[in-house]
Formats: C-alpha cells, structure tokens, sequence
C-alpha cells in the first residue's frame, strides 16, 4: 500500500486526526499502522467509555468505530460523540452483514461501513473519501517530506541531504519513505517488512537489515547518522544532533 503522495490536511495544514475503536488490540494497531502511514495523527481506544473520552480530548476529524464492544456498542458510542461532536464522519466496522444491521449503523448516523475481514487498502481508501467530503483539503503543492537536512520529494522522487542528490532504487526510496513519515518513531523489522514489502518473508527480517545498511551508506555515509539501531525493537530515523 502507498502513501499516495499528496494527502489530505486540516484547513489549517497540520494532520488530520483519526480515533481508530476496537477491542481487538491487533486489529487496533494494524489499522493505526496503516493511517499513520498516511501521515494522520492516530488515537486508540479498546472501549465505548474509553472512545468517548479519547473523542473528547482529541476532537478527532474521523472516527473508524468498531460495531461491537466490550461495555457498549458503536451506536452508542456514536451518539456521544455526536452529542458534542455532530459532524465527525464514522466509519463503522461490522461483522454484522444483515441488511437490517447495516441500515441501523446508516440510519443512527454512522457515514459508512466496513464489514469484516476488510482489506486496508479498501478501509483507507473509504476513509479517504469520507474526509474528504467533510471538507478535508488536498494539498496541491508537491508533497515534499522533511527530517532534519533530509527531504524527499515524493512527486518527483528526489531525496537530498543538505544541497547533495541521493540516488535510490525503488525499494531503498519506499523504505526511506516509511522512516521519513514516521520520524522518531521506532518501526519494527515486522512492520517494515509489511510496509514496503507488503508480506511477510517467513523470518528473513534480515533482507530488513540489508536495505537499511544499503539507505545507511546513501544517507549517512559521512555524515551525522540519521538512522539509528535500537537494538530487539527496531529502527529510528531522526534529525541529525
């Protein structure tokens, strides 16, 4: 799955806030996973009481709502956020595929529906399309990331650190792309295997290691290092010191 490229932002530009509800932690994380990917800020909740809180403090500009929950359901969870909230787009997911249960998450308010097992291309994608009907904005200028005196242009697919050019494969440029959208986040050989490589290689992380040592010796060779080892967790990319 990509980024796309040119995302859609609050009026203001700054990210889009999305509340991900499910009781199933997996489940939770694998979706956060993949918004923040879209460059989204992402808040979690495991319950109904703990949603409605998290709606609170964080004004979310969508909410992906799990139908079933462990205190109580998503249609009551919707009607207290709405109740200070009235037009945050829900996205509700379902293992309900009745006719009559869908129309009752539409009918109560609910924008649209996911029924499970989704794909997260088809679940990004819905998401996409509710906010932007909110009134989300696209960004129009190129979609350039910056880290430090790291940027990459994701248009043309240019990546320069200070004035120099740096030359990527295609693979070397996606994993690069997942770092720089997750700066000082430490992002597991399990999650970029899935990122980049969209599966999982049975065990062989080390085609993780070698792709990093690869971007290591383009990036930092000479230089203050950016991309840093954080040893039985994962990898960091951060703004040099």
């Amino acid at each position: 799955m990509s980024a796309g490229g040119k995302d859609l932002t609050r009026a203001d530009g700054s990210p889009l806030r999305v509340l991900v509800v499910d009781d199933e932690v997996n489940i939770a994380e694998l979706i956060a996973m993949a918004l923040r990917f879209e460059g989204w800020e992402i808040a979690v909740a495991h319950s109904g009481s703990k949603a409605v809180a998290a709606a609170k403090e964080t004004a979310p500009d969508a909410i992906v709502l799990d139908w079933m929950l462990p205190d109580f359901d998503g249609l009551e969870v919707l009607r207290r956020v709405r109740s200070t909230n009235p037009a945050v787009p829900v996205l509700f997911l379902t293992a309900k595929d009745a006719v009559e249960d869908r129309v009752a998450g539409l009918t109560a308010g609910g924008d649209d529906y996911v029924i499970k097992p989704f794909s997260l291309e088809e679940l990004v994608a819905r998401l996409r399309g509710l906010m932007r009907r909110a009134g989300a904005t696209r960004v129009e200028e190129h979609s350039v990331i910056r880290v430090g005196d790291l940027t990459m242009d994701e248009d043309s697919r240019e990546v320069h650190r200070g004035d120099e050019e740096i030359t990527l494969t295609a693979t070397e440029f996606e994993l690069l792309r997942f770092l720089m959208r997750n700066p000082r986040r430490v992002l597991s050989k399990a999650q970029i295997l899935d990122r980049v490589w969209s599966y999982d290689f049975g065990g062989q992380a080390n085609v993780v290691e070698l792709y990093i040592s690869y971007l290591r010796k383009k990036i930092d060779a000479g230089r203050e290092p950016m991309i840093h080892t954080m040893r039985g967790a994962g990898y960091v990319l951060k703004a040099a010191e």
